[in-house]
């Protein structure tokens, strides 16, 4: 046996077939890993501002909200908010939210 036998085969339906499977999974690999690393890493509180929360406990000034699916302790910048309410994370300090109320102007935008 010599090189020249191991070069006689055919390249059948399957084996074609095969080739190309693999050859689609190893770009879809490279694609979803390049995306992967394109992603903008979000953690910590800092990301927050300019968030939407909802208001859990009445802010007078102090109370509760409920923001990225966490309840928050807040401050309320300005008048007294009720619960139910919509409002704007405008700062953190540790695990506090600052927050304003969200205005009808910016919902119409």
């Amino acid at each position: 046996m010599d090189f020249t036998d191991f070069m006689d085969f055919e390249m059948t339906g399957p084996i074609i077939i095969a080739i190309v499977f693999a050859v689609a999974f190893i770009i879809f690999v490279i694609y979803a890993i390049v995306k992967g690393q394109r992603l903008k890493l979000s953690a910590g509180v800092e990301d927050m501002i300019g968030k939407e929360a909802v208001v859990r406990t009445n802010l007078n000034p102090k109370g509760t909200v409920l923001a990225e699916g966490e309840l928050w302790t807040a401050i309320a910048e300005g008048s007294t908010i009720e619960a139910g309410e919509e409002v704007i994370i405008t700062k953190t300090e540790g695990l506090k939210l600052w927050v304003t109320k969200k205005s009808k102007e910016k919902e119409a935008i």
